[in-house]
Formats: C-alpha cells, structure tokens, sequence
C-alpha cells in the first residue's frame, strides 16, 4: 500500500474512532480512542479466525505500518515540541532537582528493580528469560512516556507541584532510557564483546550533550527568527521547519532527537511568553490543535498494534506480573530519590508519583525494534500489556485515587 493510502485510511479511522468515543463511549480523549481502538482490534481478532475478509484487509493494512519508524522518526519530534511550548519554564525551574533526580536515578532504579523481579519470576516458571533481557526490558519500559502522561494530567485534579514534576520527568527521561537501552542491548545480543566506560561515556555525550546543544542553538535561533516577522504563516512554517530540521540533524549526529525538541521548545516557549501576545497565542493555539491531532492517531495507533503484536495470548500471565513488578519498581524509583531531597514526603504523593507515571508508545515502538530472537515475543506482548493497562486503567483511576488521598488527608488535619 502506498504512502497517500496509508495517511489516508489512517486518517479516516482515527475521526471516526474520535467520533464513536465523543458520541457514545464518552471516555476521556486519548483514553476512549485507545479503547475504542482495542475493542474494534479484538472484534477483527475474532473476525480473522473465520478467514473474513474484512479483518484481512485491516491486519493486513496495520503490518503496513511501522508503528517504530512513525513514531519516533515522525511523530515524537512534534509531539514533545508542543508538550514542552505549553511547559511552563519558572515551574520547571522551581522542581529541577526532583526533574532531575527522578529523570536520572529514577529511571536507574525502576530499571534494576523491575529486571530482578522479572528475572526471579520467570526463573520461577521456567520460562528462562536472561538477565541481559529482562534489563533491556526494564530500560525501555522504565521512563515514564511524555505523550501518555500529557494526555492524561491535563484532564486530571493532580496538584500542580506533582503535575510539573512528573511532567517534567517524563520530558527529560527518555535520553537516559535509551543510553541504558543500547547498553543492555548490546551486553545481550554481543556478551563476548563487552562494552567499556569509555564507550558509554561517548553514547551520553553524543545522545544527551548532543541533543541538549542542538536544542539550545536551533531553540534561540528559531525564537530570534519567530521574533522578527508578524506573519502568523511564516511564524506556523518556522516552527515545523525547526521541529524537522532538528530531528534530521540529531539523527545525523546520533544525537536524542526527545532532548533536542524539549530544550528547543522550553526556549521558544519560556522567551514568547508575555513579550508578543499574539505571537504567543497563536503559537499555543496551533501547537495545541496539531498536539491533540497527533495524539489522536497515535493512541489509535497504539490500539491497532493489538492486531500484530505476536502471541500476547501465550504471555498473558507474565505481563500481568511485568504490570505488578513495574508498579513496586516505579514506587521505589520515586522514593528512594525523595528521602534525601524533602526527608519527608506524605505516602499520598508518593502514590500519586507512582500512579501518575505512564507507560506509552515509546516503549512499544522501542521494544518493536529489538532485533528477532527467543525472547522478543515475550518482551513485546509484555511490553503491550503494560502500556495498555497503564493508558486505560491508571489514566481511568488517576483522579479518583488524588480525591480518595485528599479527603484522606483532610480528614488528618481535622483530628486533634
């Protein structure tokens, strides 16, 4: 199928899913169309054991598109740019150290954490599944996803100081995910080969310098263009054109194309505020109806994967328990890093920390480019399984867990 069909047909199912969630299921956005994406891939599951030929056509359509390529060569740039251009930069600045903390240790901790209780519980089944493998797996499930967790805090109650940190976390995380990623991938795939400090050291440099110095100059650049014109035209075309000149020149230089669009953004959007009105609205406003477009397809994107993710069936119970060991790990990466920040934190914060911290389709897109082996099958259903759970049932639950804690804690400060 050629390039036009596939953005077209695309298109159409994503408005018509849109249209189903807000005239019937009534779920909130990005929720509701990953639903209403699922049941219809399940339906086309069933459908396709009775040879229909409707359900060929749309498995065979969803193998035509690369989930991977789509998403983190196309989409994500664009994505991250408008999520960090809405950011608000004084807040950041006023939580950088938990950001900082829990984008770094954090995603080091989940990462050790959930690879030792995915080890022990598949040893326990008999299923055999390396250590080397379980922390590929718990480096690209660790980081919490930018995208998710943006759809989800905007419709949520969650108090502004958590909604900046974990917002934040999730924009600036995803470079440490994917320097652990390489890393770990490489020990399993290559173990006599062995990778020195010296190498890991040139991965950070290239991935999170590279990105954060191509951000910087392409983001005061764009601002200085974006500040001298009043064509709104102009201005719009300025800012793709940055977004796409950024994400080809990181990949050129293998720099994180997630580090380079954030830190282009933040400038742009922190240095617009206040200063040119218009400029700022119109810039908000585009991004914000582009953001919420591109959401759109990639939750229906993310629903659609069910069709062509292999054997979720065969690994159900493994990613019911991955889904258990991702929670205690994601608990424990919010914690240890807050003791010596606060020294206390209430244990409602640390809920909503671990709650709020979603999984998405980073994660899928990078489990789908693991190279074929014994154990990808097992890595990818697992991976979906969590994603899934995290988007509908964490997402669904997230407000009524921050009223559960806030009556609770009220109801403390009332007893004497």
């Amino acid at each position: 199928m050629d390039l036009f069909s596939i953005i077209t047909i695309l298109l159409i199912i994503s408005a018509a899913f849109s249209y189903l969630n807000v005239r019937f299921v009534k779920l909130p956005g990005t929720i509701g169309v990953v639903t209403v994406s699922i049941v219809v891939s399940v339906v086309i599951l069933i459908a396709g054991k009775t040879n229909s030929q409707l359900a060929t056509t749309f498995t065979d359509f969803a193998k035509d598109i690369n989930f991977s390529k789509v998403l983190l060569d196309v989409m994500l740039g664009f994505l991250l740019f408008a999520s960090a251009l809405h950011f608000d930069y004084r807040k950041l600045q006023e939580q950088r150290l938990p950001v900082l903390l829990l984008s770094t240790l954090g995603v080091l901790v989940s990462t050790g954490i959930f690879a030792g209780l995915l080890h022990a519980a598949t040893r326990l089944l008999n299923i055999g599944l390396p250590m080397s493998y379980c922390l590929v797996f718990g480096s690209l499930i660790s980081p919490t996803d930018p995208i998710a967790v943006g759809s989800v805090l905007k419709n949520s109650r969650i108090p502004p100081k958590l909604n900046t940190i974990i917002s934040g976390e999730s924009l600036f995380n995803d470079a440490v995910g994917l320097i652990l990623f390489v890393v770990f991938l490489h020990v399993a795939t290559e173990p006599d080969a062995g990778f020195s400090m010296k190498e890991v050291l040139k991965l950070f440099g290239l991935e999170v310098l590279g990105g954060i110095v191509i951000g910087l100059t392409a983001g005061y650049l764009g601002y200085r263009l974006i500040r001298s014109i009043r064509d709104f035209q102009s201005i719009f075309l300025l800012s793709v054109a940055l977004v796409l000149g950024i994400s080809e020149i990181a990949n050129q230089v293998h720099a994180s194309i997630p580090l380079a669009v954030v830190t282009a953004g933040l400038i742009i959007g922190s240095k617009t505020k206040d200063k040119r009105q218009l400029t700022n609205q119109f810039l908000n406003q585009v991004w914000h109806l582009l953001d919420e477009v591109l959401n759109t397809i990639l939750f229906v994107l993310i629903g659609l994967q069910l069709v062509v993710i292999p054997f979720v069936d065969r690994y159900w119970h493994i990613g019911l328990l991955s889904i258990l060991f991702i929670l205690i790990a994601r608990l424990a990466s919010v914690t240890l890093p807050a003791i010596p920040i606060l020294r206390r934190i209430s244990s409602g914060n640390l809920y909503i920390l671990t709650w709020a911290g979603l999984r998405g389709g980073i994660s899928i897109a990078m489990a789908l480019t693991l190279p074929v082996s014994p154990y990808k099958d097992l890595i990818l259903s697992s991976c979906y399984i969590i994603v899934i759970f995290s988007i509908i049932v964490q997402g669904l639950s997230l407000n009524r867990m921050i009223d559960r804690i806030a009556v609770r804690s009220a109801s403390k400060q009332k007893q004497p």
